[in-house]
């Protein structure tokens, strides 16, 4: 199980004095990629006009382009509301960038009232992410935006 609020501390003293946006987004994806069990993906996607581009992630290589509203996380982007998905199969329109991938988790990242991209952990466990974890990710990313409020760009 998780310690999602030793996670938070370790997250706001790993970025906090931080100003460079990429250099958090790359060491809050790697934290939270070697903090979770059973996850083999996890990585931010950057809102670029009307689609999400790929940033930095942990796990193999992955779609670059995803348009807003396509796939799981072109939903969360859409709808800006997180998307736990048990079953990926059984999600209409879902993305396969990696086959092992049976579960998946989006959160919409928020930084200053505005969307600038999407929080996707992937698992090959079939409905891997409960509603703690939801809970525990969704802090985890307000905090990390949270962060990121007031700096010059995302990525």
């Amino acid at each position: 199980m998780t310690d999602y609020e030793l996670l938070d501390s370790q997250a706001k003293a790993l970025l906090g004095d931080e100003p460079d946006a990429l250099a958090n987004a790359a060491n809050f994806v790697a934290l939270l990629y070697n903090a979770l069990d059973d996850v083999n993906w996890l990585g931010i996607y950057v809102l670029r006009g009307n689609e999400l581009v790929l940033g930095p992630f942990q796990g193999r290589p992955a779609c670059v382009h995803i348009a807003v509203g396509s796939g799981v996380c072109g939903m969360a982007a859409a709808t800006l509301e997180t998307q736990r998905v048990r079953d990926v199969h059984e999600f209409p329109g879902h993305i396969v960038c990696d086959a092992a991938s049976r579960s998946e988790i989006v959160v919409p990242l928020i930084v200053d009232g505005s969307l600038v991209g999407v929080l996707d952990i992937d698992s090959p466990s079939l409905d891997r992410f409960s509603e703690e974890d939801q809970a525990g990710i969704e802090r985890l990313c307000m905090t990390y935006c949270g962060l990121q409020s007031g700096r010059a760009g995302f990525l």
